[in-house]
């Protein structure tokens, strides 16, 4: 078996078919990791959340912002943003049981046989990895569980708070570990999230760093992929933490990583 990871696919099947040709990935003998924002933006939204859920036993996968964004939207909390391309996935017969598998990817994902863990945007300062497991697990408890589903999906939006407290409670908390894992890019050394800003990780705001700088300080945290700022372009400057975004949908391209050995395909996509 290898094991495969994938930046942000949002809509975008035909690259990642592409890709997945290319090093002749065998659903059943493989498995693909996804770094989130599986949908939206892409021409493909409904087909590439079908080619997922048709192939889910071979598929690891967290929740990235726009699938919150499809969630929230299905329910009613959200309206449409300019750009969306999730129409078709609400109007499908099949929108129950894809929605329905999106309600159970987490946050973050930690693989010890592999030695990898996942996330979409970013981890905090003040969490470990094995601490981001546990909140991810808070927030997957409220996507799971229908008597609260509602209350989450009908709050879940807005930058307050800034900062971890471990005496969060409610929505608040589950806001604030929503937005780290899915939204972040910035910090302070002290966790407070900017988030107005997504370019240039050499010029951002002042007080603030990219968020896997303070990730990389601490010698005892393991190998972490991640995706959402495409700005990037990937870079790091670190094999510790991978950023896997180099901006498909925006007409750049997609990056496929082996984790097995390192070794990296890409595939240039026209929908942008």
């Amino acid at each position: 078996m290898t094991t495969y990871a994938v930046g942000d696919l949002q809509g975008c099947l035909d690259p990642l078919l592409c890709l997945l040709d290319e090093v002749d990935f065998k659903p059943g003998r493989d498995r693909l990791w996804l770094v989130g924002d599986l949908v939206n933006r892409g021409p493909q939204s409904l087909e590439t959340l079908e080619f997922l859920y048709h192939n889910r036993t071979s598929i690891t996968a967290v929740l990235g912002n726009h699938d919150l964004h499809l969630l929230a939207h299905a329910h009613g909390y959200r309206k449409a943003s300019r750009g969306d391309t999730l129409a078709p996935i609400l109007a499908s017969p099949r929108r129950a049981e894809l929605l329905g598998w999106l309600r159970t990817l987490p946050l973050v994902h930690w693989d010890e046989a592999i030695g990898y863990g996942m996330v979409h945007a970013g981890i905090p300062p003040q969490w470990s990895l094995k601490q981001a497991l546990k909140r991810s697990a808070e927030v997957s408890a409220a996507l799971q569980d229908d008597s609260r589903l509602e209350q989450y999906l009908a709050n879940m939006y807005g930058n307050e708070p800034r900062r971890w407290d471990d005496n969060l409670k409610g929505m608040e908390r589950l806001r604030l570990i929503t937005n780290y894992c899915t939204r972040m890019r910035f910090c302070s050394a002290q966790g407070e999230l900017e988030l107005s800003n997504k370019g240039d990780p050499r010029n951002g705001p002042e007080g603030y760093r990219p968020w896997f700088e303070f990730y990389l300080e601490n010698p005892n945290n393991p190998p972490l992929i991640f995706g959402h700022w495409a700005a990037l372009d990937g870079e790091t400057r670190s094999q510790k933490v991978i950023g896997l975004d180099t901006g498909c949908v925006w007409g750049n391209r997609m990056t496929l990583l082996c984790l097995d050995d390192g070794r990296r395909w890409q595939c240039h996509c026209s929908s942008g």
